[in-house]
């Protein structure tokens, strides 16, 4: 199966005081570098960041306008692909401990695709979908900007998958950054 990724990393961080959450670090390696890692290791093909800053060989793209909601962030990721991927998996940059979430859920592919469901939860922003089924339920919205996840993946028949408990958690906040002990880099006595 030929899976590419979209690591959404273009959001406004507001919980935390706008900082730009993607480089906050862990163990010397920024959020967005830990993402890319991950679906590189998860198999996947082509990565595409959707935010303002690719890292070394990865691009990024941006949804028109910024700031548009992770479903605009999605359509204009999955407008990047070349489309002759079987799937798309996309995350959010700020999940730490996701590489151990990604081969449950590939293994789990099925039907339009797999959601990480983390302790009863689902992780909305950990799926790998059928690129044509997501493509199709893009189409359906009348637009992406602004659009819902759940609106998103309400039109997708997608089988829950459980992951390691944690695999999904997010930094939202500083309390979040400082329980995975991530910092910025500009703030060396976080360490």
């Amino acid at each position: 199966m030929i899976v590419d990724s979209l690591i959404l990393a273009g959001g406004r961080s507001s919980r935390l005081g706008d900082s730009d959450k993607q480089k906050l670090q862990i163990a010397g390696e920024t959020l967005l570098r830990r993402s890319v890692d991950a679906v590189r290791s998860s198999g996947a093909r082509r990565v595409v960041i959707v935010g303002d800053e690719g890292v070394d060989d990865v691009p990024a793209v941006r949804e028109d306008p910024a700031f548009a909601g992770p479903v605009a962030a999605i359509a204009a990721g999955l407008n990047s692909l070349p489309g002759d991927a079987d799937a798309v998996l996309v995350i959010a940059c700020d999940m730490p401990d996701v590489n151990a979430a990604l081969p449950v859920m590939l293994d789990a592919f099925s039907g339009d695709g797999v959601i990480a469901v983390d302790r009863g939860r689902r992780q909305q922003l950990a799926i790998v979908v059928r690129a044509a089924a997501l493509a199709a339920a893009l189409d359906q919205l009348p637009t992406a900007v602004n659009a819902s996840m759940r609106a998103l993946l309400g039109t997708l028949d997608l089988v829950e998958v459980v992951v390691p408990d944690g695999s999904t958690d997010d930094i939202d906040t500083w309390d979040d950054a400082t329980r995975f002990g991530a910092f910025r880099p500009t703030d060396r006595s976080s360490t």
